[in-house]
Order: structure tokens, then C-alpha cells, then sequence
């Protein structure tokens, strides 16, 4: 069975001007990759460290019929916003991404309190991290137009650590160089306006998953994410009012050594199980079957995407392939008290980003 050191809380990942490596069970202070004292062979100025950093945070949120996936990343040479809905019911979807050149913003260095928005035509994304109040807040409100409804949200993920276990992770790509990220699943409530529909989100039925990343990336940053979250009986029980809330994100990057630490996560009613390295295969394609597994036989999933949404930018100084297929997972995972969770038409998304910045 594979097992991970978790180790206690520490202000910040990196130590004496050095990224440092491992798995925490609690959020940072703070994440300044800027502190690292020298993440390249030759002294850069600051402002050219500041522009090789990427970071974003992530929000996926699901009930029974509505997923939605929002984003808001910052590259440096320019930043993003994108919201994708989709009605499970009908079909029907929602999908916006908004570019804007240069940095105007930054994202925060830290969850504690602690806020960034993006103002711009079409589009207004406000993030208020904040847990020290144990919750995150997320609005968003989309302008219609002759072929996209209007949108609205307020979305509230309801983050008490002492009640759920988060992930945060610090990743070596080199000695000086790393990545972290943090991650909970937790529940959520809220409200959306879609194309002039009210809709309300709580109660046991939803969840989200919350990320939150930063790194001295590759230059030709290649990552895969798989991410899903429902319900799933309690032991010996069909009774769905006994029903845990459970969910998982799984990525494959550059990071080495990681057996010994990843991003790899299982959450059960919010009890945390680090999860060991993986590989993601498309043998057919993006469009076609993913496979999921480990060498440690904790995870054997199949991915099969139903609806997709394909980002391409190329220009000279920049290349994106960003393809986010929403689909259904099927399969087993192990928790660490070795119980195993069949998964069955898991409704979640895959992620496959290709970058060169």
C-alpha cells in the first residue's frame, strides 16, 4: 500500500532562499516563489524571475445537474479568464474564455485574506480567498450576447481544515526551481443565473473542488489533469441519505521524484488519501478513452470523454493546445484503510495543456 509523510504546518515552501520538497497538511501562510534566492544558473533581475512564473486557481463545482469549471490564471505575458457550464439535463453549455495581453494583476500570495479580480469587456471574475473565515468566495458575471446567454454566480466553498483535509504540495523540477499547488474538496453553496434561470447550490447534493497552483514551470509546460467528484454509499449501506461525499484530482507533469511527493488526491467525506504517481494515456486520441493507473494498484480509472471544449493560441512568442474534455469515469480506487471505491459513470472533467511561454 503506498504511504506518504504529510508533514505538519509550515509558513511558507521554501527555506533559506531554496524551494523546499514535500506534502503538508494545511494551507501556507504564504507562496513567493520570488523568495527563492536563485531559481536560474545566472543571476536574472527580478522582473525577468517575476516573468517565468505561472500561477492560477482553479474551481469546479457539480450538483446533480450543473457543471461548472473556472478559471483565472496569470502567465505574464498575458493572462486568461474561462468559465465553461454545462446542463447535464439538456445539453446545453456555456462556454467563455477572455485574454488579455501583459499582467495586470497578480494572484494572491497567500489564502489566509487575501483577494484579485479581473474587470474587463464581457467578463467581471472576482476570487476572495479567505480562509481565515474558513471559506473562499468566487463571482462571476458574463455579458449576453447574440449567442451566448448571460451568466452570474456567487459561489461560496465552504473550507474548515479543521473539518476537511486539504493537500499542499511543493514540487522540485530542479534544485532550484519548483511548483506548488493546493487542493480540498468541500462543500458549497451559492447561486447562478443562466440565461435568466435561477438556481441555487447547497445542500448535501454539492460539492467543489478548489485549486490553487504557482511554479517556475518548463518552458514547454506539458500537464494532464483528471478531476471527478459525487457520492458513493457508506459501508454495507444503499440507503442514498447515508450517501459520502467523495472525489479526486489527479495530475501528470514534469515534477521528479514523485513517488516521494505529487498532486495526486482521494477525498472521502473529507478525510484526505495521497494518492501515488500515475500515467494518463490517450491511446486513441484526446477524444477517445483515457487510462489511469498506478504501480501501486490504488487506481485503475477509464476516462471517457462525451463533450469537449479545444483552446488553440499560436503566436510568436507563445503556443497553447488547452483541451478540457468533459466526460465519465469508471473504474477502482484504493483508500488508505484500504477500502475500495468502485466508480461508477463518475461525471468529471480531463485536462491536457500543452504551453510554450
Amino acid at each position: 500500500m503506498y504511504t506518504r509523510v504529510m508533514q505538519e504546518s509550515v509558513p511558507t515552501p521554501i527555506e533559506q532562499g531554496m524551494p523546499i520538497a514535500g506534502t503538508w497538511k494545511h494551507s501556507f501562510e504564504y507562496v513567493n516563489l520570488l523568495d527563492i534566492s536563485r531559481p536560474f544558473a545566472k543571476p536574472l533581475p527580478k522582473a525577468v524571475r517575476d516573468s517565468r512564473i505561472k500561477e492560477w486557481q482553479n474551481f469546479l463545482v457539480q450538483d446533480e445537474r450543473f457543471l461548472l469549471e473556472a478559471t483565472l490564471s496569470n502567465v505574464k505575458f498575458y493572462r486568461w479568464a474561462q468559465v465553461f457550464l454545462y446542463d447535464k439535463e439538456s445539453g446545453q453549455k456555456l462556454w467563455f474564455r477572455k485574454i488579455l495581453p501583459f499582467s495586470g494583476w497578480r494572484m494572491p500570495l497567500t489564502l489566509s485574506n487575501a483577494s484579485v479580480d479581473s474587470r474587463s469587456y464581457g467578463i467581471f471574475f472576482r476570487i476572495h480567498n479567505w480562509l481565515d473565515a474558513n471559506i473562499v468566495k468566487v463571482d462571476l458575471d458574463i455579458e449576453p450576447t447574440s449567442s451566448r446567454p448571460s451568466f452570474t454566480a456567487h459561489l461560496e466553498f465552504e473550507i474548515d481544515e479543521t473539518k476537511l483535509e486539504p493537500m499542499a504540495v511543493s514540487l522540485l523540477f530542479s534544485e532550484e526551481r519548483s511548483m506548488y499547488s493546493y487542493k480540498v474538496l468541500s462543500p458549497v453553496r451559492g447561486d447562478m443565473v443562466f440565461g435568466g434561470q435561477h438556481l441555487s447550490l447547497g445542500g448535501a447534493k454539492t460539492a467543489g473542488l478548489f485549486c490553487d497552483y504557482k511554479g517556475y514551470y518548463p518552458y514547454r509546460m506539458n500537464s494532464t489533469w483528471c478531476n471527478a467528484f459525487g457520492f458513493v454509499a457508506a459501508k454495507g449501506q444503499n440507503d442514498q441519505k447515508k450517501n459520502r461525499r467523495y472525489g479526486f484530482s489527479i495530475a501528470e507533469n514534469q515534477a521528479r521524484e514523485t513517488f516521494k511527493n505529487n498532486e495526486n488526491a482521494l477525498w472521502i467525506e473529507g478525510k484526505l488519501t495521497p494518492l501515488p504517481p500515475v500515467r494518463i494515456t490517450q491511446p486513441n486520441g484526446i477524444q477517445s478513452d483515457w487510462i489511469i493507473q498506478d504501480m501501486e494498484g490504488m487506481i485503475d480509472l477509464v476516462f471517457t470523454p462525451k463533450e469537449s471544449v479545444c483552446n488553440e493560441m499560436n503566436l510568436f512568442i507563445t503556443n497553447v493546445e488547452y483541451n478540457i474534455p468533459l466526460g465519465y469515469y469508471n473504474g477502482m480506487m484504493v483508500t488508505s484503510e484500504e477500502e475500495r471505491i468502485h466508480v461508477h459513470n463518475l461525471c468529471g472533467l480531463g485536462q491536457k495543456l500543452y504551453m510554450r511561454v
